[in-house]
């Protein structure tokens, strides 16, 4: 009588496990090991260059800060790159780029002396429009102020624009 009880507790037991994985192979569940979480249905991006329209135009970064975007997307989805008009789709401009000083010595000289970059980002998800986004990202770097920017331009924009990058990538597509 005890066996019969014990393999019926076993049934219920395994019945109950089936069961419930059919419940919840109905449910949506999103999740991936980055954090993105992104509708199954999303499958194309697409990003427009990004003008410099910032008061100050540094030559390169229009093309890099484009290209680190579409990086980032590419290595951390499985999206495919649209030419235009994709499921979500990433458009803007650079409005800043300046240099200011930021520590004070006692002598009234700058110590150091800060690089900030400004962009403006529109984000369009075709599907949940309801996570559409306009805003402005802003990174900024500090440098010894006895140092010429041209010298350490290369390497604070470098960092910058993955910070701005980051920042614009989670606020797409990582939900915490």
């Amino acid at each position: 009588m005890r066996g019969a009880v014990n393999i019926t507790g076993r049934l219920i037991g395994v019945a109950t496990m089936v069961l419930t994985g059919m419940v919840m192979s109905q449910c949506k569940v999103t999740y991936s090991f980055s954090g993105v979480n992104l509708s199954p249905a999303v499958e194309t991006y697409s990003v427009a260059y990004f003008p410099n329209r910032a008061p100050i135009v540094q030559a390169q970064l229009s093309q890099l800060f484009t290209e680190a975007l579409m990086d980032k997307i590419e290595s951390n989805t499985s999206l495919s790159l649209a030419n235009s008009g994709g499921d979500v789709s990433f458009s803007g401009e650079i409005t800043g780029y300046e240099t200011r000083p930021t520590a004070i010595t006692g002598q009234e000289q700058a110590a150091r002396t800060r690089l900030t970059i400004t962009v403006r980002v529109r984000y369009t998800n075709l599907l949940e429009p309801e996570l559409d986004y306009d805003t402005s990202f802003s990174r900024f770097e500090d440098y010894d102020a006895s140092q010429n920017l041209s010298d350490v331009e290369g390497e604070l924009i470098d960092l910058i624009v993955e910070n701005l990058i980051e920042d614009i990538f989670n606020r797409a597509f990582v939900s915490w």
